[in-house]
């Protein structure tokens, strides 16, 4: 029987796993919005989840004491935060009348 990495393992903790997802999920999310000309597209909320879930995944290596590594995944996690509010961004501007 192979091994699998661990990045395809669902039960292992893995900081690339969520990062690449969420990355993924940004660039799926470009693609889905016509980025640069935004359009309404509602078919965004799968990649918004995506990311969701890959934010709870990332959390999940926190440490209890504080550390470098502890650091480290805190940053990832408020760079998942941005796709996320990036995400939300091209989800939302088309039902504004601000963007012409």
């Amino acid at each position: 029987m192979p091994l699998r990495p661990s990045i395809f393992r669902l039960r292992n903790k893995s900081l690339t796993r969520g990062t690449a997802i969420s990355l993924a999920s940004l660039w799926i999310s470009f693609r889905l919005s016509g980025f640069p000309d935004i359009h309404l597209s509602l078919w965004l909320i799968v990649p918004f989840l995506v990311t969701c879930a890959a934010t709870l995944d990332t959390t999940r290596c926190l440490q209890r004491r504080w550390n470098f590594y502890h650091g480290g995944v805190l940053l990832l996690i408020y760079c998942e935060l941005m796709v996320l509010v990036m995400i939300a961004f091209l989800l939302l501007a088309p039902l504004s009348s601000a963007i012409l």
